[in-house]
């Protein structure tokens, strides 16, 4: 097992080149089965999640091929409709293989999934998407049993809230049914519309991706398709965090400025300076961190995904900030970690007040889920001392190179295995 040791104080400066957007890469990976093609994925990184993601698919028969940070799926010939729960049971994302199961042989069988232990998460708006579709859906020994006896049927979808697996859970499996689907309340986010291109790019007919409106045309005709995935604005908004935290300077290579205002926003509010280069995002702060509030929201909101570092950052800054999480009910796991390096926070409910001042010192912290190992990692590039992360596979399934890239520019951090 893998640790992680920083000795913090380092200024960082230089360029990071960010890495396709695993949230973007894991249910195109999934859509895969919808087609007899071949679909070659490009731009997707190298995560752990990924990687357990392509696993998951070449247990169902389908053909993997992959070279750096491109991959081509042949799922041509099909040899299993099940995914048991020694392949589901450490991501989540794995039931976004229930849909194109369903949808292209009419049942499929997928053990209810595991994943990071950020709040309950259920998967009833997934089945509820599938029923309103025509599906039959029975829970039985842990398992999810869909079944469209005729194939799924066109209809209106309306989500209870806007959840991203939910809606791309819902446009895979309309891409096969019979006439058109009507997807309401959808989720915004850039993955979900970046996984409506790569359908297109397949064949598939799809009006409003990134609304909260998608129609969808099924019956598709697959074809060979080419999709090049959108940058990750998670690990934009992380090294973000890391220039602001440390008083340096990066460019962030490949962001995109128009996925990212909510975290631009909160940026600009703590005093830190965000403009676009030529090549991404150049993040800078020369001033002192001011503390500012900020609730989680859907996007275009800010996203929970960031919450937990810009709680390392609030924790740096001058005076308090209040940080309401309104998406995960317990996605606060990583508080009793940063108060171990000197944060002062307070919890009440689902509410932080974190008041910044003395400066952080290192010390053993462990992590406990993906964005709080990285939460952590920000805080120890600032602490006095040494900071030793421990469980860090949790930054592994998420960040490709993430201690690399930070000594690239000038962090003093160095992966040891114990």
């Amino acid at each position: 097992m893998d640790r992680l040791r920083i000795v913090g104080g380092h200024k960082l400066q230089g360029a990071v080149t960010i890495a396709g957007a695993k949230n973007a890469a894991l249910p195109q990976i999934a859509a895969s089965l919808l087609s007899p093609h071949p679909l070659e994925l490009t731009n997707l990184p190298q995560v752990s999640d990924v990687e357990n993601m392509l696993g998951v698919i070449a247990l169902h028969g389908a053909d993997v091929t992959r070279s750096g940070h491109s991959t081509v799926i042949d799922a041509k010939h099909i040899v299993s409709k099940e995914a048991s729960y020694d392949t589901v049971r450490r991501m989540r994302a794995t039931v976004l293989v229930l849909a194109p199961l369903l949808a292209r042989f009419g049942e499929a069988r997928v053990s209810l999934p595991g994943g990071c232990a950020i709040g309950a998460r259920p998967v009833d708006m997934h089945i509820k998407a599938l029923a309103a579709l025509g599906a039959e859906i029975a829970i039985e020994n842990g398992l999810i049993v869909a079944s469209a006896t005729g194939g799924l049927k066109g209809g209106r979808i309306v989500l209870p809230s806007p959840s991203v697996g939910a809606t791309e859970t819902a446009m895979m499996a309309a891409t096969s049914a019979k006439g058109e689907t009507e997807i309401l309340n959808a989720a915004r986010e850039p993955e979900v519309a970046d996984l409506a291109a790569c359908l297109t790019a397949m064949g598939a007919r799809i009006e409003g991706a990134g609304t909260h409106r998608i129609l969808v045309e099924g019956t598709t005709t697959w074809q060979p398709a080419r999709h090049h995935g959108i940058p990750d604005r998670i690990e934009a908004g992380t090294y973000a965090v890391a220039a602001a935290i440390t008083g340096g300077t990066l460019e962030l290579t490949n962001a995109r400025l128009e996925n990212m205002a909510a975290v631009v926003q909160a940026l600009e509010a703590m005093g830190v300076s965000v403009w676009p280069s030529d090549r991404g995002l150049v993040v800078s702060r020369d001033g002192p961190l001011r503390g500012a509030d900020l609730t989680t929201e859907p996007y275009p909101g800010f996203p929970t995904d960031l919450q937990a570092q810009f709680m390392a950052l609030a924790a740096c800054a001058e005076g308090a900030s209040l940080i309401r999480e309104t998406v995960f009910e317990s996605r606060f796991m990583h508080v009793p970690e940063l108060m171990r390096l000197g944060a002062n926070i307070a919890l009440q409910g689902t509410t932080a007040l974190v008041r910044g001042g003395p400066a952080l010192k290192g010390a053993q912290v462990m992590a406990t889920d993906l964005r709080a190992s990285v939460s952590l990692v920000l805080a120890g590039l600032v602490s006095s001392g040494e900071t030793i992360i421990n469980r860090v596979y949790h930054l592994d399934r998420g960040y490709e190179q993430l201690d690399r890239k930070l000594k690239l520019c000038g962090a003093d951090i160095e992966r040891q295995s114990i």
